[in-house]
């Protein structure tokens, strides 16, 4: 999971997703990302193979949401204990 956090790109796409009004999006929501289309669907594979997004097809959209529980997994692992 950490290696497909780790590319910029893949960052981007996270937050666009995140932060979309609908709280999932399809890949003409998040195509501005500075990359091509190809490109974005890639990233967006990866994403879901790392299990940080799910999809769900819908007609010939396919639409992305983020898995908020892998995200709080992520968020508990990387709390750092207060006694060091």
């Amino acid at each position: 999971m950490f290696k497909a956090l780790s590319d910029p790109v893949r960052l981007r796409l996270l937050s666009l997703i995140a932060s979309h009004p609908a709280g999932e999006a399809c890949v003409c929501d998040v195509s501005d990302v500075g990359v091509s289309q190809p490109t974005v669907s890639h990233h967006l594979k990866k994403l879901r193979e790392a299990g940080l997004l799910t999809a769900e097809r819908r007609s010939t959209w396919i639409y992305h949401r983020i898995d908020r529980d892998v995200f709080q997994a992520l968020s508990t692992l990387l709390r750092v204990p207060s006694r060091l």
